[in-house]
């Protein structure tokens, strides 16, 4: 069964499209603070409805975090604001048939009114706005790297996630054997992603056991957003119907490398020139290029917990497991956090290498975008390029990246930057909610400790 990106552009191709069609029941759907896919089905009437004023969910869904604690340090939501529904507007662009088994009717949504101060989709047209407003359009691409097992949602739990078995085992990464021993698998991918409009450039084995990495075909900077957030919510959906399990976190397995959410980016005017090539400059970066990269290495600190959100997200960013540790950039280099990809006037980008495949991509792109245009603002040009290895380097504490989510989300609730970039309700929000999730952890009692400490304290 494959899907249909039904290429509407209005509320009125909406209205017409349901009409005509009569579903009994429409999907609706957006992603949370954390990127969690949440949604509902309502009936055609109310959708219809829908198209002109909203729909409301409960305001507690911008108060979850992933297991449905109430954060205790909101001031948007809370036992305080008696939960009142929070109000969505339909996007009639996003309107799909779902690429599963009852072609389902599907559209995105997005925060508004109050809510929308918050709604990480949201933040990131916000930083678009700027962009615009400083005569520029931003392109982006996005890789994930993700783990397979052959495992159900139930047997994760009976089995207390220990012993998992993975797709294939061993690392071969780029291995031609396995995905053709997997065809069937991956040729479901790529089907299922295309015919909703989601182009897959490519898919291939990675290093580790299980793992798979695409690459989503470049966009505008809020379609790849969209599609990064479908692609990953449906790839578990994906993997679940076929008695598989697909995870995103940032690293599963301690001796094994994180899995990376790396977005590539380059800015263009608004009439669709590139800005970021110069064939006279060096490296032919353009000063437009210098000055976005040194904006997002000087912010790389204190926009980090956009960019690492979770407590896991920090066991990926270790020296020697391919993810960068400080504000470091370089030339086709894959040590540093903001690699430099020579190429023609139109191929011609950076990679920014620090983000995990648990991010939202709504916020790290909204940072890795926000950082870039401080940086053309206020000319700031990038540091000491590091070639050979980037982790052998002396760099600054204030270059470095925070050690732990606590640590980050201290940094990113005063950061006057944030606030002017993503607006003062989100960033109190966002750094309260990582402080939320950073606090349930010191609560925890893992394994590690009792290994440690059980028999011998």
């Amino acid at each position: 069964m494959t899907g249909q990106k039904l290429n509407l552009t209005s509320a009125e191709d909406a209205h017409a499209f349901i009409t005509e069609r009569a579903p009994s029941h429409v999907k609706v759907g957006f992603f949370d603070i954390d990127g969690v896919f949440r949604g509902k089905f309502i009936g055609r009437e109310k959708f219809l409805s829908a198209l002109r004023s909203g729909y409301g969910f409960c305001n507690a869904v911008l108060g979850w975090d992933v297991a449905d604690n109430l954060y205790n340090n909101a001031a948007y939501t809370g036992w305080h604001s008696g939960f009142p529904d929070a109000n969505l507007r339909i996007l009639p662009e996003s309107g799909m048939i779902l690429p599963f088994d009852n072609e389902t009717v599907f559209f995105l949504s997005e925060f508004a009114g109050s809510a929308e101060a918050i709604c990480p989709r949201g933040v990131l047209r916000r930083v678009l706005a700027r962009a615009s407003d400083m005569g520029f359009a931003v392109k982006a691409a996005m890789e994930f790297e993700f783990f397979m097992f052959e495992e159900t949602s139930n047997g994760l739990h009976e089995k207390n996630f220990q012993n998992l078995r993975t797709l294939s085992q061993g690392s071969f990464s780029y291995s031609a054997l396995r995905s053709l021993v997997h065809e069937d698998l991956y040729q479901d991918i790529l089907d299922t992603f295309g015919s909703i409009g989601i182009k897959l450039e490519g898919l291939h084995a990675e290093t580790g056991p299980g793992v798979l990495e695409t690459a989503i075909a470049v966009d505008d900077a809020l379609a790849m957003a969209d599609n990064s957030s479908v692609f990953k919510a449906f790839m578990k959906i994906l993997a679940q119907k076929r008695g598989l399990m697909a995870t995103f976190m940032a690293k599963w397995n301690a001796a094994l490398s994180g899995q990376s959410g790396h977005t590539h980016l380059s800015l263009w005017t608004l009439n669709g020139k590139p800005c970021f090539y110069d064939p006279s400059a060096t490296y032919s970066m353009s000063k437009t290029m210098r000055h976005f990269i040194g904006g997002q290495l000087a912010y790389l600190r204190e926009f980090a917990a956009l960019i690492a959100p979770n407590v896991n997200s920090f066991a990926r960013l270790t020296p020697g497991f391919w993810a960068p540790t400080a504000a470091t950039w370089g030339v086709d280099n894959r040590t540093v956090a903001v690699r430099v990809i020579p190429g023609s006037e139109n191929s011609h980008r950076l990679e920014y290498r620090v983000p995990g495949s648990d991010v939202n991509p709504y916020l790290s792109m909204a940072a890795a975008i926000g950082s870039g245009l401080l940086g053309i603002e206020q000319e700031i040009e990038p540091d000491e390029i590091s070639t050979g290895n980037a982790y052998e380097r002396q760099i600054p504490i204030a270059r470095q990246l925070p050690p732990n989510l606590e640590a980050a989300a201290e940094i990113f609730g005063g950061s006057k930057a944030a606030a002017d970039l993503f607006g003062p309700a989100f960033t109190q929000h966002f750094a309260g909610s990582r402080l939320f999730e950073a606090r349930q952890f010191t609560r925890a009692v893992t394994d590690w400790e009792l290994k440690r400490y059980f028999e011998i304290l």
